[in-house]
């Protein structure tokens, strides 16, 4: 960062969030001494899930636009490779602040931990098919190529075989048998960092935010099963669709430590180790002009009487009310790009779309 960049206004920030995707991505700020890892060889991000990028942002050029303090926030985390904790009431668009950063910052398809209450530390890391490794052992066992290897062998008056015949005898590697989660594919070597969501941390086990300590301090992890292999590299595969990993020594570093967003409700508090790791970040119910522009982002445009609709969506939530962002939205497909008339007869159906989720109907 140049001597101009840190002094001219906003100069630090890489993240302006607009959600519009940069025909380069930008170059991100160097990270401090003690947040940089050794993870290698590097490997190149996979391209961005558009369908799922635009179910959550929509198709429009116009994103969702947070605040001053929420955009200084996001760029702390980025600069100083910190997890970003937001919290606020459900359907605020805490989710989706994710794939707000990686479109605008060319950071690739978001990974997405879903939290629930059984939900563990190894669950997020990786995932090791045991059951069916021993049936692909007992298989290769009674397979013609391993009976017809052994028979050679003892013909041979030796227990080993070399060249093709030893190639076409082995059983599936180790490797086949194990699945990197989310957590554990955004903590591979990438050259740029991956944007790993966590999903509603708050429904977890009491444990597992304090289990998330170690790996969010030092960016690494140990796959037990592959560090007792004899191979000293296995390839495995990861949570990105026909996607696999090299995994050396069965230890796994990240090189760019990933843009980890992780959001609450607010259904319990977190442990004070694992807060101080983290940047908070608190989403509030967005204005009326922020509704206004993230409506015409989904739906490519203005209907009429879409202000109407935001205006009574405002209202009820300066009530008290718990609403979601997805019910303004689903008011507004339904009354104007459905065609369904909201007065008459259709004001019912609109007090049905609005309701207030809290008294649980």
């Amino acid at each position: 960062m140049t001597a101009q960049e840190q002094t001219a206004p906003n100069g630090w920030r890489v993240f302006h969030g607009t959600g519009r995707e940069p025909a380069v991505p930008p170059a991100l700020p160097q990270p401090p001494p003690w947040r940089t890892f050794g993870g290698g060889p590097p490997r190149p991000v996979p391209p961005a899930d558009t369908q799922a990028a635009v179910r959550r942002l929509g198709p429009g050029d116009i994103a969702p636009q947070l605040g001053e303090e929420e955009i200084d926030v996001v760029n702390s985390a980025l600069l100083l490779r910190r997890p970003l904790l937001i919290t606020g009431p459900p359907g605020v668009g805490k989710s989706t602040l994710a794939y707000l950063i990686s479109r605008e910052l060319g950071l690739g398809r978001v990974l997405e931990w879903n939290i629930v209450s059984r939900t563990v530390l190894r669950d997020g890391l990786y995932a090791y098919d045991a059951m069916g490794r021993a049936q692909a052992i007992a298989a290769w066992r009674a397979g013609p190529n391993h009976a017809a290897g052994n028979a050679e062998d003892a013909a041979a008056g030796h227990g080993d075989t070399t060249g093709e015949s030893s190639t076409r005898q082995l059983p599936s590697p180790l490797g086949d048998f194990i699945t990197l989660g989310p957590l554990g594919t955004a903590l591979l070597p990438y050259d740029r960092p991956r944007v790993l969501l966590v999903d509603e941390l708050d429904k977890s086990d009491i444990d597992l935010p304090n289990d998330l300590l170690h790996v969010l301090e030092n960016g690494s992890y140990d796959v037990p099963e592959l560090v007792r292999d004899a191979a000293d590299t296995a390839r495995v595969h990861t949570s990105d669709p026909g996607s696999r990993a090299d995994v050396r020594d069965g230890r796994v570093e990240c090189r760019e430590f990933p843009v980890v967003v992780i959001t609450s409700n607010g259904e319990r508090e977190f442990p004070a180790a694992f807060r101080r790791r983290c940047l908070p970040l608190e989403m509030r119910t967005p204005t009326r002009e922020q509704l206004l522009a993230m409506v015409e982002g989904h739906l490519g445009a203005r209907p009429q009487g879409t202000e109407d609709l935001v205006e009574l969506f405002v209202q009820r939530v300066h009530a008290g009310g718990t609403h979601s962002l997805d019910q303004l939205l689903n008011a507004v497909q339904m009354t104007t790009a459905g065609g369904f008339q909201a007065d008459g007869h259709g004001a019912k159906l609109v007090e049905m779309l609005l309701r207030d989720l809290a008294k649980g109907r």
